[in-house]
């Protein structure tokens, strides 16, 4: 393979993100886990989703928007639209999307030995590293945060 050349992600053909000549393709639970990561990580969820929730955040990614819910995410991702939406780079929906695809391109990155995982002992969480420059941090750009506008599942909410 040539190195110049890289590969695209692919763990099935039940959805796919495209950007320039990448073209990533997910299996399902691949694609579900990735969301709710990156609503995690942006804030927006807490807890762990029950099926109807993720059916919802999934719809959210792959539609832009929630037509017909399944659940209280969507009932809330619909009241709380005016917050979520916004210039296209700022919204919700854009930061899932980008996170997801930001992902798939590290691990794609991963396997071809591109990067290594190391666990960082100071911030007790994994980070990714360049082999070829010792082992250097590759730092990714901050995304915002919606933990103003965030969903708490229901079991979540019944720990507190």
């Amino acid at each position: 393979m040539d190195p110049t050349i890289r590969g695209n992600y692919d763990s099935g053909e039940d959805f796919v993100l495209e950007y320039g000549e990448l073209r990533f393709t997910f299996n399902e639970r691949d694609f579900s886990e990735r969301c709710e990561q990156a609503a995690r990580r942006l804030g927006f969820v807490e807890g762990i989703l029950d099926p109807g929730e993720l059916e919802d955040l999934v719809n959210l990614a792959v539609n832009g928007e929630i037509q017909d819910p399944a659940s209280g995410l969507g009932d809330h991702v619909n009241d709380c639209w005016p917050e979520l939406v916004g210039p296209a780079d700022r919204s919700l929906v854009h930061w899932m999307r980008r996170l997801v695809f930001r992902s798939a391109w590290l691990d794609q990155r991963v396997k071809e030995g591109e990067l290594d995982v190391r666990f960082d002992e100071d911030l007790q969480s994994f980070t990714y590293v360049q082999p070829d420059r010792d082992d250097e941090p590759v730092e990714l750009a901050p995304e915002p945060s919606w933990t103003r506008v965030a969903y708490i599942p229901r079991s979540a909410a019944s720990e507190n």
